[in-house]
């Protein structure tokens, strides 16, 4: 049982591919690029601040990919189809961040992720480390 309780501390279980991701040396590979591209780890446009907005945003466009039934430029299925974006504030535990939220023709797209008039968002760090380290952030 200690060796479960020490992975889990040290290292990330991936719930998609499986695969254990070492906490600290994606920390450290992420602060090593931040620092060559002269961005800050905090604050607006910062690195957490970046990671953040792109998962959610990532995971938004899935949502509603999946929500409609097909990909961006595919073949609708139905009437429905996406209607651009609107720009929502989010409260996560490294501050504000703004995400362009996607929208559909009808209404009817309820995310789960960032649910509608739900601005507090907890255990978002998880997430932007997990898909982070499958390389789902483009900054």
């Amino acid at each position: 049982m200690a060796d479960t309780a020490e992975l889990l501390e040290n290292e990330i279980i991936d719930p998609v591919t499986g695969e254990i991701i070492d906490q600290k040396e994606l920390a450290e590979r992420l602060l090593q690029q931040a620092k060559e591209q002269g961005v800050s780890l905090v604050g607006p446009g910062g690195l957490l601040s970046q990671l953040t907005k792109n998962v959610l945003e990532t995971a938004l466009d899935a949502e509603l990919a999946e929500h409609l039934g097909h990909e961006p430029g595919g073949i609708p299925i139905g009437e429905n189809i996406r209607n651009g974006t609107r720009t929502k504030t989010v409260l996560t535990e490294i501050g504000p961040v703004e995400i362009e939220v996607p929208r559909d023709r009808d209404g009817s797209f309820e995310p789960v992720i960032v649910p509608k008039r739900k601005r507090r968002l907890d255990g978002v760090d998880q997430i932007v480390l997990s898909l982070t380290a499958r390389g789902a952030h483009d900054w």
